[in-house]
């Protein structure tokens, strides 16, 4: 919808197939706060002005965020703290200690965060995210490294935290520029303008996915880039794809951000991408890698007639999530335009230029956040749309821009609320949208029509030769011909 969108179109749960769907409830954050709803759209818990880069729930009915994000001049996109609040929004933890900017320590925390137990924060089996325990961030510094540019860079930075706020180990993503495997075009323009973002710095990398790998076959069969403690991430500036080793720093395992090399040809361009992780052991898929591959523009490289500078140098406008095989690359399963049904020349209508996510459910559905658009779907294997949801709040931004953008939702059981009793849940079949029509209601409630351009009320409408009583009867219908 973000191509040409309908400006009317209903908000809310739209589709739900009870038998299909894996129920639980759904946490995004909203303008209103972190948001909890159960499968027909019913709020059913609201952590007022409690942020989300993103928002998780934890089981007990706690959920993670921040208290908003932090203006200081370095700053972009930064949260001022990581805070952990109760089922009725009591403040239980909180992290600020990244580092100390005029007087104040802040926490500079964005996109993602990891709590002890669970490696991606999603519900997996017997791997629970745990009430109180180690919690890795992905954060920012301003750094000056004259391997890439003279100019400053807001530069991505991993630290873990043990319960008391205290950092236990860091990486620091401009220590491996030579690792990232960057040609001589893309180095040149990086120098020139690693994405400058005001004065916060050159944004280079915007990295914007960080978990943990978590137990995996590709571990027990020896594979020790894969092992448990090694974290994956995701640069969307870039276009790269990778895996650090948690022991030693460096980069073990990385896809990009060349596509056009003879591997990384089979599966195509990823660009712009979001949430790339392990699916997680237990799950549909484990061991192999999931990601919404965004599109959009993204990546440094020769200059081009959509580019002038090399900055965001290849473009396609419609979006992918891809689960494929982190060795030989085989895409495993996919959701496209084509498996929702669009037409190559229709594809921008399954399309997030920005933010966006996919989870994998137990009964191997994926949970899939269209965020540009506020939308929410869970797919089948057989990529049925077995649930919808639109969001129906916008924020407004300067210059009058309103959007019901949603930067990432999760499922979680029923079972990680105990506060709450288990919904009664009730499906919603499809609206044939051919036969959907908006109701008009003239002013004091009567129906309105309209003939040969004049509007007329609807009784008035009996006894004219040219209009039958059948389609004055239609409430559906706001003109009649």
């Amino acid at each position: 919808m973000i191509m040409g969108h309908p400006s009317v179109y209903p908000t809310g749960t739209t589709i739900y197939d009870n038998d299909k769907a894996w129920n639980g409830y759904t946490i995004f954050p909203s303008v209103k706060g972190a948001l909890l709803i159960d499968m027909n759209g019913r709020e059913v818990n609201l952590w007022a002005g409690l942020s989300g880069f993103p928002n998780k729930i934890i089981p007990g009915g706690y959920v993670i965020g921040s208290s908003g994000a932090h203006t200081g001049k370095k700053s972009y996109q930064d949260q001022r703290d990581l805070i952990q609040v109760d089922f009725d929004g009591n403040v239980v933890w909180k992290f600020v200690n990244t580092e100390q900017i005029d007087g104040e320590w802040v926490a500079r925390q964005h996109h993602d965060f990891q709590r002890e137990g669970s490696p991606v924060g999603y519900f997996a089996p017997g791997q629970e995210p745990l009430v109180s325990g180690k919690t890795l961030l992905l954060t920012h510094e301003n750094v000056i490294n004259k391997d890439i540019s003279d100019v400053e860079l807001l530069d991505d930075k991993v630290v873990e935290s043990d319960e008391q706020g205290n950092i236990l180990w860091s990486w620091r993503a401009s220590d491996h520029f030579y690792e990232f495997g960057f040609n001589d075009d893309a180095k040149r323009v990086l120098r020139q303008n690693p994405n400058i973002t005001g004065p916060a710095g050159g944004d280079w990398l915007h990295i914007n996915s960080m978990s943990a790998l978590g137990p995996n076959k590709r571990y027990d069969d020896g594979d020790e880039r894969f092992h448990p403690d090694n974290l994956i991430l995701d640069s969307r500036n870039a276009n790269i794809l990778f895996i650090v080793s948690k022991q030693t720093g460096r980069v073990v395992w990385r896809l990009g951000p060349d596509f056009s090399e003879s591997e990384e040809g089979k599966i195509g361009w990823i660009i712009g991408q979001h949430h790339f992780h392990l699916i997680p052991q237990g799950l549909p898929g484990e061991g192999d890698f999931l990601v919404f591959d965004n599109g959009g523009a993204g990546g440094y490289g020769l200059p081009n007639a959509s580019s002038k500078d090399g900055r965001n140098n290849v473009i396609r406008d419609h979006s992918r999530i891809l689960q494929f095989d982190p060795i030989t690359l085989n895409v495993t399963w996919q959701y496209t335009h084509s498996e929702a049904g669009h037409s190559f020349l229709d594809a921008s209508k399954f399309y997030s230029s920005f933010i966006s996510s996919a989870q994998r459910l137990p009964n191997g559905n994926t949970l899939i956040t269209e965020g540009a658009d506020g939308r929410l779907l869970e797919v089948s294997p057989e990529h049925d749309i077995v649930w919808e949801y639109i969001n129906p709040y916008y924020h407004e931004f300067f210059g009058g821009f309103r959007s019901n953008m949603v930067y990432r939702a999760y499922r979680a059981p029923y079972e990680w609320v105990p506060q709450l009793e288990r919904p009664a849940e009730t499906s919603i079949a499809p609206v044939d949208v051919s036969a959907f029509r908006v109701k008009c209601a003239a002013p004091g409630g009567g129906r309105i029509a309209e003939v040969d351009g004049i509007s007329v009320d609807r009784k008035a409408l009996t006894g004219m030769s040219d209009v039958s009583e059948s389609e004055v009867a239609k409430d559906d219908f706001c003109i009649v011909k």
